[in-house]
């Protein structure tokens, strides 16, 4: 299921391979930025340009004897370069290598996640011009309100994931720093020059302040903004549970020739992956609560993070992966019902127009408490009677001795509840070509 919906760059992105072959670009980085400084002679960069590389088995290998994930690296990596090796990790503690590795997997993985963000943004945007005008019932606490239209949810939740990909982004781009300083940032045996360089060679800012680490909070940053698209995927998807239930059934997850909903209900056609990725979306918060817990570490650095973020880094980048591909083809394939909207609109037997009847009577003056009781007595009839709200206003006296009949036809127009949901659009999408 995972290879269906999600990138496989973005899995093999989290490989052992793709982690180490991170920490040699990094090497390297540092040997040119030496090399331009004079510190590495010309053909002992050559050297190592063309012969260093790794094997995992040999470094998984030599780590069973140092129990320390970076020398097991670089003695692996000296192993193949020879002599010239000596020049590798000069000056440099193995945070600057992971932490400076760390961001540009982070960067890597961001670029997908917003590339699968879009695909999700265009997708909600169809459908919100689609369906602009297509009306349907609104509903708070659950209770039929007043009219809206399809199309105006799915231009909400653009604009929601809008927020989270602009979110992201600055997220993506405050992780996108490295740092060569040392055991404890204070460049003992490199320099700010020597980071500079080999930051821009990897296509990474400088960390302005950075210990043996970089901070955690833009590691926070990012997780937590994971976290945040997480749960607009959840309050999109749980809408779409509630439309799929049978009492309202305005929209259905596809459902494919040969799929079977329940091993012993034949008839079922349920909202999985709604309910999968509801279910999904909360691993994301749950890692996210683990990244901001990474942030208070003893003075220049401890080793409590490290274990967590070997973890929370694939799991968060690749699951959101997964979450935002299958998303999108849940919106693609996604059964719109209009006649269950009309269907649901008068099921409630016109209630919703109370509000428009009780302004009418505050135009002509009435007191507000007044008015409110006696259009509500009225709807509380048209429920308890099912009966339609119009037909109990029309039979009301106290009503028409305020209210022409002409103007009561005006006052149950549903239309009149959309005259405003063009300008929203123009707010959201731009003005739209036809």
């Amino acid at each position: 299921m995972i290879e269906r919906y999600s990138r496989p760059e973005m899995a093999a992105l989290w490989t052992q391979e793709s982690r180490f072959g991170s920490w040699l670009e990094v090497e390297l980085a540092v040997c040119e930025a030496w090399a331009r400084l004079g510190a590495i002679p010309a053909d002992a960069l050559a050297e190592i340009r063309a012969k260093a590389s790794f094997d995992v088995a040999r470094i998984l290998q030599i780590e069973e004897k140092t129990r320390h994930d970076v020398i097991a690296f670089l003695t692996a990596v000296e192993e193949r370069v020879g002599p010239a090796a000596r020049f590798i990790h000069l000056g440099c503690t193995s945070s600057d290598i992971v932490d400076t590795a760390n961001a540009l997997l982070l960067v890597r993985a961001g670029k997908m996640i917003l590339k699968d963000i879009d695909v999700v943004l265009a997708v909600l945007k169809d459908m919100a011009l689609a369906h602009q005008n297509q009306l349907c019932m609104g509903r708070t606490h659950g209770i039929h309100a007043e009219p809206t239209s399809f199309g105006l949810k799915m231009a909400g939740f653009f604009a929601e994931f809008a927020r989270h990909r602009e979110r992201f982004t600055a997220a993506v781009e405050n992780i996108r720093v490295g740092k060569i300083s040392g055991a404890v940032g204070t460049y003992a045996h490199l320099s700010p020059e020597l980071e500079a360089i080999a930051c821009e060679l990897l296509g990474l800012a400088v960390d302005p302040v950075s210990t043996q680490i970089v901070q955690r909070d833009r590691h926070a940053h990012y997780f937590t903004s994971l976290a945040l698209l997480g749960g607009g995927v959840e309050r999109l998807c749980t809408e779409l549970r509630h439309l799929q239930r049978t009492e309202v059934l305005e929209v259905e997850e596809g459902f494919a020739r040969g799929q079977k909903g329940s091993s012993a209900m034949p008839h079922k056609k349920n909202p999985i992956s709604a309910e999968n990725l509801c279910g999904l979306s909360r691993l994301l918060r749950t890692n996210a609560i683990a990244s901001m817990e990474n942030m208070p570490l003893w003075h220049e650095r401890d080793i409590s993070h490290s274990s967590v973020e070997r973890v929370i880094m694939p799991d968060s980048t690749i699951l959101a992966d997964y979450i935002l591909g299958r998303l999108a083809g849940l919106l693609k394939n996604l059964r719109i019902i209009p006649e269950n909207m009309a269907r649901n609109l008068d099921s409630s037997y016109g209630l919703f127009y109370s509000q428009r009847v009780l302004v009418a009577l505050l135009d002509l003056g009435l007191a507000r408490q007044k008015a409110y009781e006696t259009v509500q007595a009225a709807a509380m009839r048209s429920w308890d009677q099912h009966r339609a709200f119009k037909d109990e206003v029309l039979d009301d006296a106290e009503i028409r001795r305020h209210l022409s009949l002409e103007t009561l036809e005006r006052l149950f127009d549903p239309c009149y509840y959309l005259r405003h949901v063009s300008a929203v659009y123009v707010r959201v999408f731009g003005p739209v070509q036809e």
